[in-house]
């Protein structure tokens, strides 16, 4: 942006804000002294999704949720009658990463699942797809119709996370899609 002389920097900040209309930035903004000159830095802020799974009996009626930190808004949740809970973990994220497949902004998936977790953070997905979606016990890879998107969604963008949170230990966002996760897997949301 170039401007006038006498534009106030909280005008420039506005009229930035309008551009970029998207909720998630940070900017910065240098000032040139020896010009009428304003340099506006956009960077783009991960957008923080928290997913959690549940399950009443294992298997058994079960429930997912994502909600967007910091607010829990906005947030989207679904229950299958007969399932598990490490599949409603996977469809938690699955449909987190669907919702926001159009964003820019990079994604962190926070969630309790060390499942869904360490699957990406140590690339097990790599050795099930090296070994013919067998696990290292050579066994095939259990709920491979939900990893197999899940892992396509991944990788079709570069800037998704994944960052474990410790379960039932005070984290309003996770407590949040816990009880989402609950109710959506009783029937009660």
């Amino acid at each position: 942006f170039r401007l006038g002389r006498y534009l106030a920097v909280d005008e420039l900040i506005r009229q930035t804000a309008r551009v970029y209309s998207r909720r998630f930035f940070r900017h910065r903004i240098d000032v040139c002294h020896y010009s009428p000159c304003v340099c506006v830095s956009i960077e783009y802020m991960s957008i923080v999704i928290y997913t959690d799974g549940a399950c009443s009996g294992n298997p058994g009626p079960g429930g997912w949720a994502w909600a967007v930190s910091p607010t829990g808004e906005p947030q989207g949740f679904g229950s299958e009658p007969k399932t598990t809970n490490q599949r409603m973990e996977l469809l938690a994220v699955i449909n987190a990463l669907r919702t926001y497949s159009d964003f820019r902004e990079p994604i962190e998936i926070v969630s309790d699942s060390t499942y869904v977790v360490h699957c990406f953070r140590d690339k097990w997905w790599m050795g099930w797809q090296r070994r013919g979606w067998k696990n290292s016990q050579r066994q095939p890879v259990a709920n491979r119709d939900l990893w197999e998107p899940l892992i396509e969604l991944v990788n079709s963008r570069n800037d998704i996370s994944f960052t474990w949170v410790k379960a039932h230990n005070g984290d309003p966002m996770n407590e949040l899609v816990d009880q989402l996760a609950v109710a959506a897997s009783l029937g009660a949301v």
